[in-house]
């Protein structure tokens, strides 16, 4: 699994571990550990119950991609791994294509390699709704791309590559073409987690504002738990096809803010300011998700709804907040 450590990563592991896999992750070289959200799965090594298994890797560098499969042996292969901040990826535009696109490239020609001398395996690729851009809503698995991002663009280009090493070289790779998908484990940049967080806070006055941008831009949003199921279950399938997953709802940044302040009993408006820094240079205003496709072949359906997603997402970081709040009250520095 390439993005272990990330949202997707975490719930995915939990969930394949669940299912009596054993797990190698591919971890990016850092001067600091990265792996808080796999802490509670995590096993030493040494241990010989480890069913989680870290490797050092990275989608910029094929040979250890190469490494990483001749070594583990996979049968199943989950690319998650990204630059996935569609602001950032317009301040690093070559950055994004080269792990998102290229990196992709890089990760079909090692399986493509190392399936010709051993057992084929199976990818999940993951594409994202972000390459639909602007194209009408509801948007499903035939609506055209016009993505409206550089990584909208890097995840349309690794979509097709994905595609065409399936027909030509007859690979098993599945895309999901996810849209939003949430959860307490959100990164904090990411715009539901940073109204959760900043909410919170305030609620308990240790902040004050918190600075967004539009407020009208609508997506579907579901759970990153839910989600990960219909990964997998495309894995298992007897032929490879590409799925969009969605809930068939949308709701926008407003509405979001609504129900994360509703369910905290406080009044979001003397509290939230427009920075124009927030604003992409070309936004997505409405995106929807057709996942009647995975509802009719992979049996998926969404469990959870909106209000109890913002639900979770509130209680963590309410405890978060009450934490940092004691130890304010106890003297220490929170940096």
């Amino acid at each position: 699994m390439t993005g272990i450590t990330g949202q997707d990563g975490c719930y995915l592991t939990e969930f394949l571990l669940g299912q009596h896999y054993e797990v190698h992750g591919l971890v990016r070289r850092s001067s600091s550990f990265n792996t808080a959200r796999l802490n509670h799965l995590y096993r030493d090594v040494h241990d010989p119950s480890a069913n989680l298994i870290l490797h050092h890797g990275d989608l910029l560098d094929g040979s250890s991609l190469r490494r990483v499969l001749s070594t583990v042996e996979p049968v199943e292969v989950y690319n998650l791994a990204a630059q996935s901040h569609v602001r950032i990826s317009f301040e690093e535009p070559e950055y994004t294509a080269d792990v998102v696109a290229t990196g992709t490239l890089r990760l079909l020609e090692a399986m493509r390699d190392y399936s010709s001398l051993s057992k084929p395996m199976r990818l999940y690729q993951a594409s994202s709704s972000e390459m639909f851009g602007c194209a009408p809503s509801p948007q499903n698995e035939v609506t055209p791309f016009h993505p409206r991002s550089p990584y909208g663009v890097a995840k349309a280009a690794a979509h097709f590559q994905c595609v065409n090493y399936r027909e030509a070289y007859g690979m098993f790779i599945c895309c999901g073409i996810l849209f939003n998908h949430e959860s307490p484990q959100r990164g904090e940049t990411f715009v539901t987690r940073k109204i959760t967080r900043a909410l919170t806070r305030i609620k308990l006055g240790l902040q004050e504002h918190v600075y967004l941008g539009n407020l009208e831009a609508r997506r579907d949003w579901g759970f990153a738990g839910d989600y990960v199921e219909a990964m997998w279950l495309m894995l298992q399938q007897s032929e490879p096809d590409d799925f969009v997953i969605a809930t068939g709802q949308s709701f926008s940044v407003r509405d979001f803010l609504d129900e994360a302040a509703c369910q905290l009993g406080l009044d979001w408006g003397p509290h939230v300011k427009i920075d124009s820094r927030y604003f992409r240079p070309a936004e997505v205003d409405f995106l929807q998700g057709d996942a009647s496709k995975a509802r009719r072949v992979l049996g998926w359906s969404p469990k959870v709804g909106f209000q109890q997603l913002v639900g979770m997402m509130v209680e963590r970081d309410l405890e978060l907040a009450r934490q940092e709040a004691t130890l304010i009250g106890a003297g220490h520095a929170v940096s």
